[in-house]
């Protein structure tokens, strides 16, 4: 995730580059088409495309909402996932006398998590926080993520049986688990389910062939300026189709994408805090960009 704003305007010019110097050079072949072959067939009335274009900026408003909502949807189960973690060691220390193997069964939780949303590999810091005999139990696991919350399930449950804790508290501590496995679903509905290709492919093929019309249409009024005028036009629905594209897959690699890394690494820091031991180092932004 892009943090901050001077970097993330460079980043956001330096994506735009490619397309604002490949329709330049189609405005230019344009205006030579026009102006020195004099093509009558290019001499095409503005009024249509500009209710064309209005349309289809309102059409692109509307999916970027949708994307954006996808966006800090996963953001906030993100928050859930972090509050309850750091409930669920609490809870432990204070009840179950600080076991270590299920608050650093915790701290693997999220690492596993992020492993099972996104093209990366965290199985190294899994292996390094959970207990042996918890990661031979969920070894081969297709959902490890699950895997791990029965495992914090089944050590809650022997725990509170052998300190005769109240069926209560018990069953307090079981529900900040229930809590994580419903984060858990959301962020693998949101994964798992992608825009419909009347949000996701639609525009940018609109889009495309908006910016292929627009300097013919645009050429009878602006002349050798056409260049000018309808690339920057033509780059404004090519950003706002990018800008859809991006925040529509939260869990990609990608400087757009939710921090996994970064909120992990918090949440294991807080949690080996707890039971004393020293935490992997915090993770820095990178040239503006929070993994």
């Amino acid at each position: 995730m892009i943090v901050n704003k001077r970097i993330g305007l460079l980043v956001l010019m330096r994506e735009s580059a490619g397309t604002l110097l490949l329709l330049a050079a189609w405005d230019f072949v344009v205006v030579m088409l026009y102006q020195l072959f004099h093509q009558e067939w290019m001499e095409i009335p503005t009024l249509p495309l500009s209710l064309i274009g209005s349309a289809l900026a309102l059409f692109m408003s509307v999916r970027n909402n949708t994307a954006y909502a996808r966006w800090w949807e996963g953001r906030t189960l993100w928050g859930a996932v972090t509050n309850n973690s750091r409930s669920f060691g609490r809870q432990v220390c204070t009840l179950l006398g600080g076991r270590k193997d299920l608050v650093r069964a915790m701290a693997a939780y999220p690492h596993a998590l992020r492993t099972a949303l996104g093209d990366i590999d965290a199985s190294a810091d899994v292996e390094r926080l959970l207990a042996p005999e918890m990661a031979e139990h969920i070894k081969g696991w297709a959902n490890q993520p699950n895997g791990i919350l029965l495992q914090l399930g089944m050590g809650v449950t022997e725990e509170a049986t052998k300190r005769g804790i109240d069926g209560a508290l018990h069953g307090q501590i079981d529900r900040i688990l229930s809590d994580l496995a419903n984060a858990q679903g959301g962020l693998e509905r949101i994964c798992k389910t992608p825009l419909p290709i009347q949000y996701s492919g639609l525009p940018r093929a609109l889009a495309n062939i908006f910016c292929i019309v627009l300097p013919i249409s645009a050429v009878q009024t602006l002349g050798w300026v056409t260049p000018l005028g309808s690339s920057l036009v033509g780059l404004l629905f090519v950003v706002l189709d990018k800008t859809g594209a991006d925040l529509q897959e939260p869990f990609v690699d990608s400087p757009h994408a939710l921090p996994m890394e970064a909120m992990a690494r918090t949440i294991e820091r807080d949690l080996l805090q707890s039971i004393g031991e020293t935490p992997s180092p915090q993770v820095v932004a990178c040239n503006g960009v929070l993994p």
